[in-house]
């Protein structure tokens, strides 16, 4: 996913990411959604949220 197109969701939900990268912001929402912060931190085979919808871009 883009990264406008990831400030929108997160800008849609009342987050501010003005100056953030794309997963620091992805990062914001997880926590938002009361899911645990872990885009892109090496942690994905073991996150345990199969249902997560950054799951295909996660590292």
């Amino acid at each position: 996913m883009k990264l406008e197109a990831v400030k929108k969701i997160a800008q849609n939900r009342g987050l501010q990411v003005k100056n953030m990268k794309k997963a620091a912001i992805i990062r914001a929402i997880q926590q938002d959604e009361g899911n645990n912060a872990c885009y892109n931190t090496n942690s994905s085979e073991t996150c345990g949220q199969t249902e997560c919808c950054w799951k295909d871009d996660c590292v």
